[in-house]
């Protein structure tokens, strides 16, 4: 079993070095990416895609090669194949007939060919000579070029045949870190998390400032988001997770500035903080979540008093998104669920706010701030390498019981993605195993029995560990990490 990964077309486009380098650049990601699967991964650059070869004895990591390759951004899709060798275009329908004909059974098909290489024949003539085979020695309902039930995928290169066995949609963009570092300012909601997916995909590595207003639980949550997009869609390369005390800041405010300026406020000191970070790290741009005229600091006029805070790029991609092709966003990367149970704390303290803010005004209230806050909220600001956050949940869950086994009156929940539950059940002797997506967790667990201890579990215990975490700053005590 192989893959074959193709380009993503505006890398197609790219002059020879510069797509040269991206293509590289997407080998490698594919490899980091792969080898945390099975260390046996092989990954081969050509010129216009890249050969990913499957262990042949073990075909079951096809499907988990599949989705990490979905994933991965740089690729317009991937082609799950099968490899033949032929010497005539009779070989070639041969092949294509063992593997279609039953298939075929009361369907209308076209046969699409794809060739690379010095052959007798062309595509067009391999698409005639399969197809009226196959029209003529199966019980297929006819040839139909236009919108068929089915089509017959082949790809010749050289002296090998690919016959296509499922077409898997890529994520599109640019290869992880083909671009420059940003810095995404997250909240844990809607916007940040489809904003920061928005630079991961266009190929710049996104590291994450989470600005905290909310204490522990707040952090853990928001740290479940981040290391959700980075472990789904930024895994080949490293990034860092930042953790700004912001409660300080917020209390000034409250005390000092005027009602009607808070919102405006705190989002400027919000980007001088997160400058001077990007500055320490040699960031040139920062990514935030902002939608025009989405709430009142998102006027033209407040976000133009807010960028003359700083001289750094800030970088905007939902400007223009509706709120609710925001969250649909966000259903389809994996966000949603989170965002779902995220407090909006920025909102929080705005009293009749402005919507054309008055930068001299603005800059009034600002100088009733401690001369030292900003020095004071940065040197306690703590930067973690993102990989952190799974050996931090080792660490903090210290009042969290880990168990192998399941007693009287506990429950396991099996807290992993639907599709992993789906290609290995867990099926434990004599428990009850209950089935809640982690992202679903923090908001279907209050609904459970009180009088029953829950064993949350995962393949490699991150997310039950984070989930337990969570759980246990809501304040259920009932809540163990199940590890078989």
């Amino acid at each position: 079993m192989k893959f074959i990964v193709k380009l993503y077309p505006e890398i197609m486009m790219k002059s020879k070095p510069v797509r040269t380098r991206f293509t590289k650049m997407l080998e490698t990601n594919i490899r980091n990416v792969l080898k945390k699967v099975d260390d046996d991964a092989k990954v081969l650059r050509m010129w216009d895609r890249i050969m990913v070869m499957v262990p042949a004895d073990k075909p079951e990591l096809a499907d988990k090669f599949a989705e990490r390759l979905a994933c991965i951004p740089g690729i317009a899709h991937v082609l799950k194949v099968n490899e033949y060798s032929f010497e005539t275009v009779d070989d070639i329908y041969q092949h294509a007939l063992r593997v279609f004909k039953d298939e075929l059974k009361g369907k209308t098909f076209c046969v699409r060919a794809r060739r690379s290489g010095n052959h007798d024949f062309n595509s067009i003539e391999v698409e005639r000579y399969v197809g009226g085979g196959l029209n003529q020695f199966t019980e297929a309902a006819g040839v139909r070029l236009k919108n068929p039930d089915m089509t017959v995928n082949l790809e010749i290169d050289n002296e090998h045949l690919y016959i296509v066995e499922e077409r898997i949609e890529g994520l599109g963009g640019f290869p992880m870190a083909t671009q420059e570092d940003v810095l995404s300012l997250i909240s844990g909601g809607f916007d940040s998390g489809v904003s920061s997916f928005q630079f991961i995909k266009k190929g710049a590595r996104t590291h994450y400032c989470f600005f905290n207003l909310g204490g522990a639980q707040h952090e853990i949550g928001v740290k479940q988001v981040a290391y959700h997009l980075w472990k789904t869609y930024g895994e080949s390369h490293k990034v860092k997770f930042i953790s700004v005390p912001f409660e300080p800041v917020v209390a000034e405010i409250l005390e000092r500035v005027d009602n009607g300026q808070m919102g405006v406020v705190l989002k400027r000191m919000m980007m001088r903080a997160a400058t001077r970070i990007a500055d320490r790290m040699g960031i040139q741009a920062l990514v935030t979540g902002e939608s025009l005229g989405q709430v009142s600091s998102q006027t033209l006029t407040n976000l133009n008093v807010i960028d003359r805070c700083t001289e750094l790029l800030i970088l905007r991609p939902l400007i223009a998104m509706d709120k609710q092709d925001i969250i649909n966003e966000s259903r389809k990367i994996g966000t949603e669920d989170f965002a779902k149970t995220m407090p909006e704390f920025c909102g929080v303290i705005s009293q009749r706010p402005t919507v054309k803010a008055v930068l001299s005004k603005i800059e009034h209230e600002e100088t009733k701030f401690s001369e030292d806050l900003l020095d004071r909220i940065i040197a306690d600001a703590v930067a973690i390498d993102i990989r952190q956050i799974a050996e931090e949940m080792d660490n903090q869950v210290t009042e969290t019981e880990m168990v192998n086994t399941v007693a009287n009156n506990e429950v396991i929940i099996d807290i992993r993605a639907p599709e992993e539950q789906e290609q290995k059940p867990l099926v434990v002797d004599g428990a009850e195993v209950k089935v809640i997506p982690f992202f679903k967790l923090a908001t279907q667990f209050t609904e459970l029995s009180h009088d029953k201890t829950y064993l949350l579990y995962c393949e490699r215990g991150v997310m039950s560990k984070l989930q337990a975490l969570y759980l246990q700053e809501k304040g259920h005590s009932n809540v163990k990490v199940y590890r078989p």
